[in-house]
């Protein structure tokens, strides 16, 4: 029995369900080893801020003061002596955090302080890592299998599969762009105050795992965020990258087809050959061929043999 190409859709609901599981652990983790140490480090950071005098600095008193500040940043202390409302490690930002780890885009303003945490992030992204690839494949060719019959049927409607391949491999990727790449950029825009282009440009270093982190949610310490925020960005990265990964496979089917049509071209040509000689055959029009090739073949014996015996 053949293998089925489409996977059964309970089994990536299944594996799924294992990604989102193994993404809330390991959320729990990262808050339970970073954030008593990043409360420590946030209150002696604030006391330092508050309690020196900074109207007359020497060089020396300058670089802790500019030391204090980049530190107090990396933390999320802002000027207002207030931390980043979605806080580093809280839940919401540890469950930010381990998504962006697995699927290596890295944004980098959020990293493990303590040793532990260091050594978890390790061994969280040597196994999460290959599981994101894994489902991301997964729920690529489940979109990839609705794309082909969407693909066959339109193609039986109108007695052209190749044009109906061309239609849906099209709507496919200007749905997806919709969904993906213009849409969400729109939430953006509302929910952190970017410009348009700001947004869709995020957008797409995100999806695109580049991740360089000008550009990061839930930053701006003078916004309140809803908690349901990150958890939908995060959704959107996932879907968004398998998205990208099923335009991956359409580009290669697409890339395929030429060959596999010149290929059945070849073959078809060799059946219609085979069925010319049956044709011939039965016409009787071979046996007179196949005579002067015999009768050939024969002289050509005949003259070999008198030569050797002249010889």
């Amino acid at each position: 029995m053949p293998l089925c190409f489409c996977p059964r859709v309970p089994t990536t609901l299944l594996l799924l369900l294992l990604y989102t599981t193994y993404l809330l652990l390991g959320a729990g983790v990262f808050w339970a080893l970073e954030s008593g140490n990043e409360a420590s480090t946030t209150q002696s950071l604030q006391e330092l801020l508050r309690g020196q005098n900074f109207t007359c600095m020497d060089n020396q008193t300058l670089r802790r003061f500019i030391q204090g500040i980049i530190e107090a940043y990396k933390h999320g202390i802002t000027i207002d002596k207030n931390t980043t409302r979605m806080g580093k490690w809280k839940f919401e930002g540890s469950f930010f955090f381990s998504v962006t780890a697995i699927t290596t885009i890295g944004y980098g303003n959020l990293s493990p302080d303590t040793v532990s945490g260091r050594i978890f992030c390790i061994f969280f992204a040597l196994f999460g890592i290959p599981l994101n690839l894994i489902l991301l494949n997964r729920i690529g060719q489940w979109m990839l299998s609705w794309v082909h019959r969407c693909s066959n049927l339109l193609g039986r409607k109108l007695h052209q599969q190749r044009m109906a391949k061309v239609l849906t491999s099209s709507c496919a990727l200007l749905t997806g762009l919709l969904l993906f790449l213009l849409l969400p950029p729109l939430m953006f825009t509302s929910m952190e105050g970017w410009t348009y282009d700001e947004a869709v440009y995020f957008a797409f270093i995100t999806l695109s795992t580049i991740g360089f982190g000008d550009y990061v949610i839930g930053m701006n310490p003078s916004i309140v965020y809803p908690s349901w925020y990150r958890n939908v960005v995060a959704l959107w990265i996932l879907f968004g990258m398998a998205w990208l990964a099923l335009i991956i496979n359409l580009c290669i089917s697409l890339c395929e087809s030429p060959s596999n049509t010149c290929q059945g071209c070849q073959k078809k040509t060799s059946k219609e050959v085979e069925q010319e000689l049956m044709d011939i055959t039965e016409n009787g029009n071979l046996q007179p061929v196949l005579q002067n090739s015999e009768d050939s073949a024969s002289s050509s014996s005949t003259e070999a043999k008198s030569e050797h015996s002249d010889g």
